[in-house]
């Protein structure tokens, strides 16, 4: 939509939140000075939603449909002139969209623009065993799994009634049908996409509040294995080809912590939880003389976890160094995948028994008695290499040819979407075979890009996972070298996505120096802001190609040495030191 503000020479194209009152200002159609930028052609609403409850909202009806086979959650819209599919359904189903030439231009709340400019031709949608074909733009965050617009409901000469929740159809030639929907659940502001002649903007993006959630049924392969995706652990895991084993240090005694104090609340969440341990055989009543306090931490959605503080035990244990696999090797894996999808095991540790002979060792007190653990707990220096060993063993058929194990994470991936058929179906059979559970609330299937160890992979490369970034945007300036050690650790992690990190921090780490006084001067907080900053606007690295030629670009100064590993002019990597 065009706006021209009173006062000004110019005319401007602006945000507009939909249901704001606007003062001042006038339509473009009104406009003395037509934009020069953009032909004044027709303009067309293309997606209108409001408030829940209001009039907008209950002119909107949705429901399931099937599309190209599969049980969508759809959107009918007259308000909308195009109809949209997610991006996701694409990959899931592997559709082939083609470039089209009119440009989309969608501007996020947050300033950022999508083009979606690839159409699914010829899409099958059948309601009532009537297949209704139609075009659809893919949009990759859409929040529902289609859009049915104003193009597929004029085409099948469809009548919404708003009040009855119903389309109707009557199409030339074929007997009339009803489909009943309702109304969406929870939806926040929405925005409107405007046309001028071939450039369309939407004004506001939409969110669902309540969006579908696809079900394990609805979900292709992923349904032929619905014992693989329990809603608990059926009881204690079978034996395996290895337990967890708990060796001591030489001479060591047993060494004995009396409870923590707990409140009433916290009292009556360990009771619970003991009962449930008790019942699935995890725990059992132990006359050891070694025994850990217990404490509670709180979950993000305000619930408790038991956690069994093992300091003491982890002191003298000898430490397991069965190697956790490098990040940066498990990506470059990667290249050429076009399909993703990633299995999370539910409650990982659990799912391994401790040997026999090691369980007294694993006692921990409470105020209502002793009791010690027949699986895994977390908390256990050896937990996460044992676990790995584990996986590994059961995955290594698979590892680096489709498949990416991290302790209790897995990642499927494959480069044509037949190919990741069969690699999700061997890799669910597999575990299926070994009696290991998955939690499929944490699990995603059939992405064309997925969040995996704190990153963004994709067809074009890896990314920084924005989501892990807002804790270091948080962050406090430090106010002693060992809290700058802790931010420049974390920021660290992801400094091969960073060019100059080492050369920014500088200022910073001279305060890490021995016999270095802290003072956080202004080059300091300019260097903490810099880095911030870098890290949001991260590069996108591609992933290497075997077989063909790599360039290194090397520099060096008195503060550090870097060099950036290339090929076909894209960056691979880079790697940064600092004196």
């Amino acid at each position: 939509m065009h706006l021209h503000s009173p006062g000004s020479d110019t005319c401007s194209v602006e945000s507009v939140h939909l249901l704001s009152m606007w003062s001042g200002g006038h339509i473009s159609r009104d406009c003395p000075q037509p934009a020069t930028s953009i032909p004044p052609q027709r303009r067309e609403v293309v997606h209108t939603i409001a408030q829940p409850d209001t009039d907008a909202t209950r002119k909107l009806i949705e429901g399931m449909v099937s599309i190209c086979g599969y049980r969508a959650y759809v959107l009918f819209d007259s308000g909308s002139t195009v109809s949209f599919i997610s991006g996701r359904i694409v990959s899931m189903l592997g559709l082939k969209p083609v470039s089209v030439g009119v440009h989309l231009i969608l501007s996020t709340a947050a300033g950022n623009r999508v083009y979606p400019n690839s159409l699914v031709e010829k899409c099958s949608v059948e309601i009532d065993g009537v297949k209704l074909p139609v075009d659809f733009r893919v949009l990759e965050f859409l929040e529902f799994d289609a859009l049915l617009g104003m193009d597929w409901l004029a085409l099948y000469h469809a009548h919404i009634d708003c009040f009855a929740k119903t389309v109707r159809f009557e199409i030339p030639g074929r007997p009339v049908f009803v489909y009943s929907g309702s109304t969406p659940r929870a939806v926040s502001t929405r925005g409107r996409l405007a046309t001028s002649g071939e450039m369309e903007t939407l004004v506001s993006v939409y969110t669902i509040a309540e969006s579908h959630e696809p079900k394990l049924a609805e979900i292709p392969v992923v349904c032929e294995f619905p014992d693989v995706f329990p809603e608990d652990l059926p009881g204690l895991p079978p034996p395996r080809e290895i337990d967890f084993i708990i060796e001591l240090v030489p001479g060591t005694k047993s060494i004995s912590i009396p409870p923590y104090r707990m409140a009433p609340r916290e009292l009556e969440e360990l009771r619970k939880q003991l009962q449930e341990l008790s019942e699935k055989g995890f725990i059992t009543p132990s006359i050891s003389p070694w025994g850990a306090p217990v404490l509670f931490v709180k979950k993000k959605d305000d619930t408790l976890r038991l956690c069994i503080d093992y300091r003491q035990l982890n002191k003298v244990t000898v430490k397991n160094k069965y190697p956790l696999p490098r990040i940066d090797d498990l990506f470059d894996q990667l290249r050429g995948a076009q399909f993703f999808s990633k299995i999370d095991l539910r409650s990982g540790y659990h799912q391994l028994r401790i040997r026999e002979d090691d369980r007294y060792v694993t006692t921990f007190s409470t105020r209502y008695g002793h009791y010690q653990f027949t699986v895994m707990p977390f908390g256990l220096t050896n937990a996460p290499a044992m676990f790995m060993d584990l996986m590994h063993r059961v995955m290594r058929p698979y590892l680096d040819r489709f498949v990416i194990v991290f302790i209790d994470d897995i990642l499927v991936y494959s480069t044509t979407r037949e190919d990741h058929e069969q690699h999700l179906r061997e890799t669910l059979q597999t575990l299926r075979e070994h009696r290991l559970y998955a939690k499929f609330s944490k699990c995603e299937f059939w992405l064309s890009e997925v969040k995996f160890l704190g990153h963004v992979v994709g067809a074009a490369g890896i990314a920084v996972d924005p989501a892990k970034i807002q804790a270091i945007l948080d962050w406090p300036a430090p106010t002693s070298g060992t809290e700058i050690r802790s931010f420049l650790g974390l920021a660290g992690y992801y400094r091969r996505f960073a060019k100059d990190f080492s050369k920014i921090a500088s200022p910073m780490t001279k305060l890490t120096q021995k016999d270095v006084k802290f003072h956080w001067s202004d080059e300091c907080e300019e260097a903490f802001a810099q880095l911030k900053k870098l890290l949001t606007t991260a590069l996108v690295l591609i992933l290497p190609e075997a077989g063909k030629g790599f360039m290194v670009y090397t520099d060096a100064s008195r503060m550090g040495l870097g060099c950036v590993l290339m090929q076909e002019k894209w960056y691979s990597g880079i790697c940064i030191k600092t004196n």
